[in-house]
């Protein structure tokens, strides 16, 4: 962007945009900049925004619905935002339904990570997010989604190393996204597996662990449930996460959201 000082005007903007709800106006306002200045015009206005309303904005987008903020969100930015994801995830929708909460926050994950054919950008967005305790406690809620799949997935990650492919034996949804993270950050996949099975503290035992699918049957070892580790990731928001409208709620500009 060759005139940055248009930066801090086109950043207010698009607060003010998301803030209000107006997410089609703001990539609306993203698509302008594009136009005018190039690609990494959004790329340093995301850079710049503040990371509960790069949260609240990425939360308006899945895998099946495209945006130029999911394209270009620079990976730490994205990283940051993670820690606000789960404001808007009110107790009802935890209790009544938290696979379907997991199941959103995988189509978010997913969408941002899978965007672009990008190995590079790819591995920089995975290192950047489970290099933090929140982005841990993501990972480890999608894994949660299917435990006996990531078990088997530790020990082909221990015996082939970053010589692993996408072509494994499990047919789970979040194996790909599981085998992008163990290529991308080795303790990253560490810090989310231990997030979810924390009786461990080697991939070597996670690999040699033994899962049962019968209900009535305890597992030999301690593995968070998805409710569990919901509502731990709701516990690592920011303080600010008060202030942060709930999904459904009407939102509004002046009222001190995100204050």
């Amino acid at each position: 962007m060759s005139d940055n000082s248009n930066l801090p005007a086109l950043s207010k903007q698009i607060s003010e945009l998301v803030l209000a709800g107006s997410l089609s106006h703001a990539e609306q306002a993203f698509s302008e900049a594009v136009e005018t200045h190039g690609d990494l015009a959004v790329v340093e206005v995301l850079s710049t925004l503040a990371p509960q309303v790069t949260a609240l904005h990425l939360s308006g987008f899945d895998g099946g619905k495209t945006s130029l903020a999911t394209l270009l969100v620079p990976p730490k930015a994205w990283a940051d935002s993670l820690a606000f994801f789960a404001a808007t995830w009110s107790d009802d929708m935890i209790e009544d339904d938290p696979e379907r909460v997991a199941e959103t926050l995988f189509a978010h994950v997913h969408g941002i990570v899978f965007s672009a054919d990008d190995p590079e950008r790819r591995a920089e967005l995975l290192s950047e997010a489970s290099a933090t305790d929140h982005g841990a406690t993501v990972f480890a809620i999608l894994f949660s989604m299917a435990p006996k799949e990531m078990l088997e997935l530790a020990g082909e990650v221990l015996a082939k190393g970053p010589y692993i492919t996408s072509q494994t034996s499990s047919d789970s949804d979040v194996a790909p996204l599981a085998i992008e993270l163990a290529k991308a950050s080795e303790d990253g996949w560490d810090r989310a597996l231990f997030e979810l099975f924390p009786d461990f503290r080697h991939s070597g035992d996670i690999a040699d662990a033994e899962y049962t699918d019968d209900p009535d049957e305890e597992q030999q070892f301690l593995m968070r449930s998805t409710k569990e580790l919901l509502y731990r990731l709701r516990k690592q928001v920011p303080s600010s996460r008060s202030n942060v409208p709930k999904r459904g709620a009407r939102k509004s500009i002046g009222t001190g959201i995100f204050s």
